[in-house]
């Protein structure tokens, strides 16, 4: 924060030019800086300075908080839904944390839609939760989440209750397919765009206490030939969980439904950790090699 008049009472236009002209730009220079000598070199009043730190330090600071505290808090206010499949949910160390955002990429056909699909249908039959889903990219079949959903239950009654939920779950897919068509040279506001999409997301997530769930397409690295997620770096420091979905083409011939899933970022488990999944049964399958 750059100083100036009326940041705060007493930092007057003659202060404020002092103390430019001795290094003191920010207020992170003055709370930082030593008032003593600041005083002597700007011939500012040391009991001023002081005054005007203290007042500083309560408007912009942090208040300390008690780890134990902050601890139970975090309990408290987080959720860990599951995603129906203990495959998945060994991969995400038990499932989707809410207050986070969840990513998952791949190439076009990997089963992203899919998982989200099957995702958002546990969440809402299985643990009552109502689901926000905003689909982008013309992908979304409300006929094959109405399978999933009458496959768990046929129970009118269950599905109201769900209905009436409290939103747990939030899916955009694809978050790629919004934001990728603004970046460029030749368009210059694509990057404030994507940032500001992700300020909200995250806001979302840890304000509202939701899981947030995005999907990416991919690109492929031209210097190594690996795919990696698209958006570029300033895009991955967004999603706190990283999973990229591809086609399993060693199983049995049954690749319409088998999908390897691999963890490529987390928090809480080691990267490069892989599972199977199956679409057609949605069951626990037995770990990627």
């Amino acid at each position: 924060m750059i100083l100036r008049v009326g940041l705060c009472i007493g930092l007057t236009t003659e202060m404020v030019q002092l103390l430019k002209d001795n290094g003191i730009r920010t207020v992170l220079d003055l709370v930082s800086s030593d008032l003593e000598t600041i005083a002597r070199k700007c011939s500012l009043s040391y009991k001023a300075l002081v005054a005007i730190r203290r007042v500083l330090l309560a408007q912009f600071s942090s208040f300390p908080v008690n780890g134990a505290d902050l601890y139970e808090e975090l309990k408290s206010s987080t959720a860990i839904l599951s995603t129906g499949s203990k495959s998945l949910d060994k991969l995400l160390d038990a499932g989707l944390y809410t207050g986070e955002v969840t990513e998952l990429t791949g190439a076009p056909g990997s089963g992203k839609t899919q998982v989200c699909l099957h995702i958002a249908a546990n969440i809402s039959e299985s643990l009552k939760q109502r689901v926000l889903y905003i689909d982008s990219t013309g992908g979304f079949t409300a006929t094959r989440l109405l399978q999933l959903l009458q496959r768990r239950t046929e129970n009118e009654e269950e599905q109201v209750v769900s209905a009436s939920a409290p939103v747990k779950m939030v899916v955009v897919d694809s978050v790629s397919a919004v934001i990728y068509p603004l970046l460029g040279s030749r368009q210059p506001d694509g990057m404030a765009f994507m940032m500001h999409v992700a300020r909200e997301l995250k806001t979302l997530a840890k304000e509202l206490g939701v899981a947030v769930v995005v999907t990416n397409h991919v690109t492929r690295d031209a210097s190594c030939g690996q795919v990696k997620p698209a958006l570029g770096r300033s895009w991955s420091f967004v999603p706190s969980t990283r999973v990229l979905l591809e086609n399993n083409k060693e199983s049995c011939g049954e690749t319409s439904n088998r999908r390897i899933a691999s963890l490529t970022k987390s928090p809480r488990q080691p990267v490069g950790i892989q599972v199977e999944l199956d679409f057609e049964s949605w069951e626990p399958a037995e770990d990627a090699c």
